[in-house]
């Protein structure tokens, strides 16, 4: 029997990390801009910049980590990281802090947990391997229906918490990693056909302010003071940018606080304000270009659970930037959606890192499946 020595790592991908770290700099600079830099207050332990800092500190050392572990693991897993995950989401409603008319989240004092994060991982994960498994049958309504509902009481408890940008970041997610597995071009226009038809009782069961954002998005003049104002000052710091940016703790719209939610939703306001057209774009071509990395990955693949795996890491990052680029420049609502590896928040930042890890591990491995079906082994 042969044997074949290779060392595994020699098959990570540097550029998909390195791209990601940059971006993840980028983020806290931008972060220590829309805070620290205007306050004045030297950095802490406390501090939104150095937190982020720790954060992606533990992504990329998790990353490492889940990379390093056969991917294939997480299948035999699934109905129990399912059930963790519903646990987690169902607990929010009993100890969750609210915040912002929002309960999401679960102190755990060194910082705040949103399960909704994870939630998005676990279910790519777990809807992977039953598509995976029914690949042939795929483009059948009733499996499609089956794996639906992987992701539909999960996406209920989200939507209750209220979070509706997560809500839609799931159900996107879900829809690309079905068209990836099979689903015909038909299926898809009657999907989006149903959720036309849903969109006004959907709207009704929206909380009051979740309706004015929409409303407002509609209609930018209908309260210009209230829930317009956010992005209209957005608009107005990007537009302010010019070409070159006010420079590095210069943008007016954020250091004089006219811009509100700078750390997070709004993040690529101050981007635009401060690094102009040309950073911004710089920071767009970082997404294409880890978006790049992370489709070989998905086409790399040699089975097809890990090619879904990667989809749906690729679904994750696209929906999410999307977003928020998109309300940033109002294009698209207000749903309350952190720009990935960019805006502040630990729950997001270290999810995101995990992903890429999982993505790296489908990598890895993608000799593996051959190497077995010839007998051969590898270390």
């Amino acid at each position: 029997m042969d044997r074949i020595v290779r060392p595994r790592f020699w098959l990570f991908d540097p550029w998909l990390l390195g791209a990601t770290l940059l971006l993840t700099v980028i983020g806290i600079l931008m972060i220590y801009s829309a805070g620290e830099c205007i306050t004045g207050e030297p950095l802490d332990w406390a501090s939104p910049t150095v937190r982020q800092a720790l954060y992606a500190l533990v992504g990329v050392v998790g990353m490492f980590v889940l990379a390093a572990l056969d991917y294939r693991i997480y299948a035999g897993l699934r109905w129990i990281i399912w059930g963790a995950t519903l646990g987690l989401l169902a607990i929010v409603f009993v100890i969750g802090q609210i915040t912002h008319g929002a309960q999401r989240w679960i102190d755990l004092r060194v910082f705040l947990f949103q399960p909704s994060e994870l939630c998005k991982l676990v279910l790519v994960l777990v809807t992977a391997r039953y598509m995976a498994d029914h690949a042939a049958e795929m483009s059948r309504w009733y499996r499609l229906a089956i794996s639906f509902l992987f992701v539909a009481i999960p996406m209920g408890l989200v939507y209750f918490q209220p979070d509706l940008g997560t809500t839609i970041v799931i159900g996107a997610t879900w829809g690309i990693m079905a068209m990836a597995a099979g689903m015909r071009l038909r299926d898809v226009l009657i999907l989006c056909a149903i959720g036309l038809l849903f969109a006004y009782p959907v709207f009704l069961s929206l909380r009051p302010y979740q309706q004015e954002r929409i409303l407002t998005f509609i209609d930018p003049t209908r309260d210009p003071l209230g829930t317009g104002y956010n992005v209209t000052q957005a608009r107005i710091a990007i537009g302010a940018g010019g070409w070159w940016g006010t420079g590095f703790c210069g943008g007016p719209q954020s250091q004089l606080r006219f811009l509100r939610i700078r750390q997070t939703d709004f993040i690529f306001s101050v981007i635009g304000e401060e690094l102009g057209f040309f950073g911004s774009a710089f920071v767009l071509a970082l997404y294409i270009f880890i978006l790049y990395r992370l489709i070989r990955i998905a086409m790399l693949a040699r089975d097809q659970y890990g090619k879904l795996i990667a989809v749906g890491v690729i679904a994750m990052v696209f929906v999410q930037s999307f977003m928020n680029l998109g309300m940033n420049l109002g294009l698209l609502p207000v749903v309350g959606i952190p720009l990935p590896f960019v805006s502040s928040g630990g729950s997001s930042l270290i999810t995101l890192f995990a992903a890429q890890g999982i993505a790296q591990s489908v990598l890895l491995r993608r000799y593996d499946l051959q190497l077995e079906g010839s007998g051969r082994k590898y270390d």
